[in-house]
């Protein structure tokens, strides 16, 4: 049974409206490095607009998710809690964006023996966000499953920065990507790995709240 109702219950949908929102983008970024890897530039930059897009509308219900609490949604204790949790939510499309956007003005050559693997590490931060999502859902419906999806949040980050790294150092021993290429690769393999950091992040916050509420 959800632990809070009325102006709280209209919060966690405009809450999950935000989770979905950040999903979106996640997916378009995830289509803008498929059609980038494949060649497609023209793709890739329609799906760098959609990324785009997605977060500004996700930074828009973030603002509205404030204006809830702020507006008298919970105790004032705990309106600052998911102030900063809806922040934490929204820094990871802000990580999608920012990839992106590298990825498109900077061009690097792409490396053709590592594509599988660098969308395998989109993948994996996809994944963590995913977990996250479950995460801050099940804060309104059980708070122990709240914190055990949260830890699982940080294990799935963790693999997701081994591949991460082994990826940089494929690309930094490769003789066939020039030195500019590798430059701009290290930057936006820093970038993908940002989302499964700052989904983390937010877990972080879950689990503190979910600690705080279960005293």
């Amino acid at each position: 049974m959800p632990i809070f109702g009325g102006k709280e219950t209209n919060v966690f949908e405009a809450i999950d409206a935000h989770l979905g929102a950040v999903k979106e983008s996640l997916i378009a970024f995830r289509a803008l490095m498929e059609a980038y890897l494949e060649g497609d530039l023209e793709k890739a930059t329609t799906f760098e607009r959609e990324v785009t897009e997605l977060e500004s509308k996700a930074d828009s219900l973030r603002r509205s998710i404030e204006t809830m609490l702020y507006e008298g949604a919970f105790l004032p204790a705990n309106r600052g809690d998911y102030v900063r949790l809806s922040e934490l939510i929204d820094q990871v499309a802000d990580a999608a964006e920012s990839a992106s956007h590298t990825l498109i003005l900077a061009k690097p050559r792409v490396p053709g023996e590592l594509k599988d693997e660098i969308l395998r590490l989109v993948d994996m931060a996809i994944e963590t966000y995913s977990l996250l999502m479950k995460a801050v859902r099940a804060l309104n419906e059980d708070v122990d499953e709240a914190i055990s999806l949260s830890k699982e949040v940080e294990d799935s980050e963790e693999l997701a920065d081994k591949v991460e790294y082994e990826v940089k150092g494929k690309v930094f021993e490769s003789e066939t990507i020039t030195t500019y290429a590798k430059i701009i690769w290290n930057q936006i393999l820093t970038k993908i790995g940002d989302i499964a950091d700052r989904a983390e992040d937010a877990s972080d916050q879950v689990m503190l709240m979910g600690i705080k509420r279960r005293g």
